[in-house]
């Protein structure tokens, strides 16, 4: 917990980068899940369609994850709209007793928008289109940033060679 009382979420062992640069969107993450300094599994997947257009990543717990997949999918089904959905399941994330508990951060993205979800509430858009999450995320981040002026690489040829930049700094 926080100084203030809040809850904080320190990933370990997840990296999590979205880029969208010219109308085109691409998630990855590094797959690697931890325990204590122990690297455990280096090939989980922690990025999943979910539907038509839809992808959404995550760090945190496993477990975690797949329960707040599941929600986000019944939230985008009684709202199309992603922006929606994502501000209805931050709302539920926040004040449901159970999904509370839950420790992750979410990336989720469509041909429109991209956005980071968390336990507390914030439903982020980016400015610039690019979103890092996990104990690599801000290295990812800022990676990705200083390749996406590069006119030759496309959004997903910035994501790869940012994740790697990420995973060459992030020991987790």
């Amino acid at each position: 917990h926080g100084l203030d009382g809040s809850r904080t979420v320190q990933m370990h062992g997840t990296t999590v980068l979205c880029v969208r640069k010219n109308n085109e969107v691409f998630m990855i993450a590094d797959g690697q899940v931890t325990l204590g300094s122990n690297t455990i599994k280096g090939n989980a997947r922690k990025v999943r369609k979910l539907k038509d257009n839809v992808i959404t990543g995550f760090a945190g717990g496993t477990a975690d994850a797949l329960t707040l997949f599941e929600r986000l999918e019944t939230k985008l089904q009684e709202h199309p709209e992603t922006m929606r959905a994502c501000v209805e399941m931050a709302k539920a994330w926040r004040t449901d007793k159970f999904l509370r508990r839950l420790e992750a951060v979410m990336i989720v993205a469509d041909p429109h928008v991209s956005l980071m979800l968390t336990g507390t509430g914030d439903v982020i858009e980016p400015e610039d289109g690019v979103i890092g999450v996990g104990s690599g995320g801000q290295y990812a981040l800022a990676a990705a940033r200083a390749l996406i002026d590069i006119p030759e690489l496309d959004a997903e040829a910035v994501a790869r060679k940012a994740m790697q930049i990420a995973t060459e700094l992030c020991i987790y």
